[in-house]
Formats: C-alpha cells, structure tokens, sequence
C-alpha cells in the first residue's frame, strides 16, 4: 500500500502532491490495478491535512479513470500507467543512489541537488533553461 508525505517546499498543493504520489506509484509498479488506496482518515491522522484535501485528490483520480471509490469499503486502483519492469528500474535506482552519494560528497545539499537533477532533465527533454 502507498505511503503519502507531504513536502512544503514542493511547490505543489497537497491535493496535487497525492494525486502525483499516485500516479507515480502507478508508474513505478508500486501499486496496481486492485490495490487499494489508504482510507481517508488514515490519511487524515497521518499528514495532520483537511479530510477534503485527500477526497479532492481521490475525486481527481477517480475523474481520470486512475480510481474507483466504493462507498463503505475504500478506493481501489482501476486502472494501470504504462510502467518499466521492475528489473529495468533496479539498476538505475542504485545508480542514482551512487549519484546522489556523489552529489553530498562535493557539499551539495537537497534543494542543489533537486535544483541540478531538475535543470538537467529540462536541457535533456530539449527546454532551454537560460
């Protein structure tokens, strides 16, 4: 079952921040179609966040097909992302660990390093970051 965090410099409202908590989850193979999402209030009680907050998330996952609530049991994944096989993505998480080992090494701290990663990826995806 996913795990939410909420993280007040992402820039992202936390509605945002679970609804893309999801969908990466999706993406990276960490929950499938079935799989059930945390109930309301066990994520109420976890973030210290309005119950709204996590139903207008929920309500945006269901809008995109992503979801399905039912009523008095939960809500539960109906939909899969195209995803990379587990096997593929192993290598690489432990090649960015080292990267990221890497980065604190030469005295870069969170926001640098997720500054960097962020200013690459732009340049990679062909956007102009000047």
């Amino acid at each position: 079952m996913i795990q939410f965090h909420l993280d007040a410099r992402s820039g992202l409202s936390p509605y945002q921040q679970l609804v893309q908590q999801v969908r990466h989850a999706l993406r990276l193979g960490l929950i499938r179609e079935g799989d059930q999402l945390p109930k309301v209030k066990d994520v109420v009680a976890d973030l210290a966040i309005n119950p709204n907050t996590v139903l207008k998330a929920y309500r945006e996952l269901e809008h995109t097909g992503l979801v399905a609530a039912r009523p008095g049991v939960g809500t539960f994944v109906t939909a899969s992302a195209p995803g990379v096989p587990l096997a593929t993505l192993a290598p690489l998480r432990q090649d960015l660990r080292r990267w990221l080992a890497k980065a604190r090494r030469a005295g870069l701290d969170d926001e640098s390093i997720e500054a960097l990663f962020a200013a690459t990826f732009r340049t990679e995806a062909g956007e102009d970051i000047a």
